[in-house]
């Protein structure tokens, strides 16, 4: 009988938690309802208001109350999912968190305590905003080794390779005005790129001055060794005997080592990577790691509870475990493509050289505040490249035409997570190849028309069926379109319907769905033809 070993993820900056998230979870368990005491009274403590009452309610809005709230909101949301996986009989090998997800691992895995967690990311949240460093962070689709190389190539001390995610999946952090030039160098040579709204650019040099102030400020608290193993993707080792203020300081101005981390971990053993959030973010990064590999998010599944009993049963024997794809998502308001198991596209398919942050990567700010989060990204998932697209034939396909020139994607203001690429193999990244475009029909500007188009043109590159394409499903939040595939296929859009301007339509971005796509498309031709 072979037992599935399963890693815990804990994903760092994230979109906002809907409410309501935690409603049946709460209702279920002990343990989370105290958890979510703890994290209550901590914020209590420091002045900050209620945490989980927003999470345990049917509410679907946000009042917006800052950057700390954000954090402690994301943290009850991890923490809440690790003691349901328990509960129900999942034990992981070893946890693993990205950048401040680390924190939420170690009190997850009993390192420290849940309100010394809480406390501590409050700190550090306080140092960052006062800093108020003016830097910026840019998800870049290629290897680490080709990111560093770009940062190098400008030779500035605050401008270095932040995050590697996965092996085409990048993040590069530094000063405004030179992620800018970045950028354009990216897109010039046909490297997908996406700066990424998130309130504190972190993993670089220029945090040092944050890092000091933090172990000087943040109280000191007790630690033991834990119940489960800490893996540390910017240590490059597990945990062991490290006080948890000069993790969270050391982190700021380290490289995160996703990729390395996660492969080390398959190496070793582990069969599948359970995320603790509400969204594929690290189980994204995993999945183009290690092509294949199980991944479950509960909480983005119909029934998070049987899809975890699923897991536990495929652990002792039962059967192995794979997530439904496209199942309603538990908003009722579509489909959510599941991580563990995408569908194939027809035809070859391209690899695109592209992407923390998710992440997510879309990106709305949703404080007023300078560092509040929200449909941020886990610094940004994964890209797969789309496959050949023509426009349908009336009766028989059309066949493939060759590939055409590349198509840099155009930069464009950040939107949410993240997220980013897909293949493990040590293959010589090139410039991106897009699909080749097919003009579009006569009828061109008629709604219906355009929207059929685009649910062939996405069915194609995201590797389902056009018609479990809602024309109102959002495309980050239920179809789990990262915001680096949403910028590829807008610039195929704008291709296909000789819309230049398209691809700077933020908008289309941070709230994207089929339907907003297909009226801007309508509304541009018709301001083209001058109707």
């Amino acid at each position: 009988m072979h037992v599935v070993d399963s890693v815990f993820v804990m994903p760092g900056t994230v979109a906002a938690p809907r409410g309501g998230i935690l409603c049946d979870l709460h209702n279920r368990y002990e343990a989370v309802r105290e958890t979510l005491s703890r994290i209550d009274k901590a914020a209590q403590e420091m002045g900050l208001p209620n945490i989980s009452a927003r999470l345990i309610e049917q509410n679907e809005t946000s009042d917006r109350r800052g950057p700390e709230v954000q954090y402690l909101e994301i943290f009850a949301v991890s923490i809440a999912t690790h003691h349901m996986l328990i509960a129900e009989g999942a034990k992981p090998i070893a946890i693993v968190g990205q950048s401040i997800g680390e924190l939420w691992a170690l009190a997850a895995a009993g390192h420290l305590s849940v309100e010394d967690a809480a406390r501590l990311a409050v700190a550090r949240s306080q140092v960052l905003t006062r800093q108020s460093w003016g830097g910026k962070m840019l998800a870049v689709g290629v290897d680490g080794r080709r990111a560093e190389s770009l940062a190098e190539l400008i030779n500035h001390p605050h401008l270095v390779l932040a995050c590697e995610n996965a092996p085409r999946q990048s993040v590069i952090s530094g000063p405004e005005a030179l992620i800018e030039h970045v950028e354009r160098v990216a897109d010039a040579l046909g490297w997908p790129s996406l700066q990424l709204d998130v309130p504190h650019p972190t993993h670089t040099p220029a945090m040092a001055q944050a890092a000091r102030d933090l172990r000087e400020s943040a109280p000191r608290v007790p630690y033991g060794a834990g119940r489960w193993r800490v893996c540390s993707p910017w240590l490059g080792r597990d945990v062991g005997d490290d006080d948890p203020v000069d993790l969270v300081a050391g982190a700021l101005t380290s490289r995160v080592r996703m990729l390395h981390t996660i492969r080390e971990l398959h190496a070793a053993g582990a069969d599948a990577f359970v995320e603790c959030g509400e969204w594929p973010v690290v189980t994204k990064f995993v999945e183009a790691s290690i092509p294949g590999v199980q991944c479950v998010v509960p909480l983005s599944e119909s029934d998070p509870v049987e899809a975890v009993r699923a897991l536990v049963a495929d652990s002792t024997g039962g059967g192995p475990f794979r997530s439904r794809l496209a199942t309603p998502s538990s908003n009722g308001h579509g489909p959510v493509v599941r991580v563990s198991e995408p569908a194939t596209p027809a035809g070859p398919v391209a690899t695109l050289p592209v992407t923390e942050l998710p992440i997510r990567a879309t990106v709305s700010a949703q404080s007023a505040a300078p560092v509040s989060y929200v449909a941020p990204v886990s610094y940004v998932a994964p890209v797969t490249s789309p496959a050949p697209v023509s426009s349908p034939a009336p009766s028989a396909p059309a066949a493939p035409a060759p590939p055409v020139a590349p198509v840099a994607v155009a930069p464009v203001a950040a939107a949410p997570a993240v997220v980013a690429p897909a293949v493990v193999a040590p293959v010589a990244v090139a410039p991106a190849v897009a699909a080749p475009v097919a003009p579009p029909s006569s009828a061109g500007s008629d709604y219906d028309t355009v929207l059929a188009e685009l649910r062939t043109l996405y069915g194609d590159f995201l590797g389902y069926p056009p018609d479990l394409l809602g024309e109102d499903d959002g495309l980050e939040a239920e179809l789990g379109v990262e915001s680096l595939k949403q910028v590829a296929l807008l610039g195929m859009v704008s291709d296909r319907y000789d819309l230049p301007d398209l691809r700077a339509n933020s908008s289309l971005l941070t709230v994207g769905t089929l339907r907003r796509i297909a009226e801007a498309v309508v509304q541009a031709r018709a301001g083209a033809a001058g109707l």
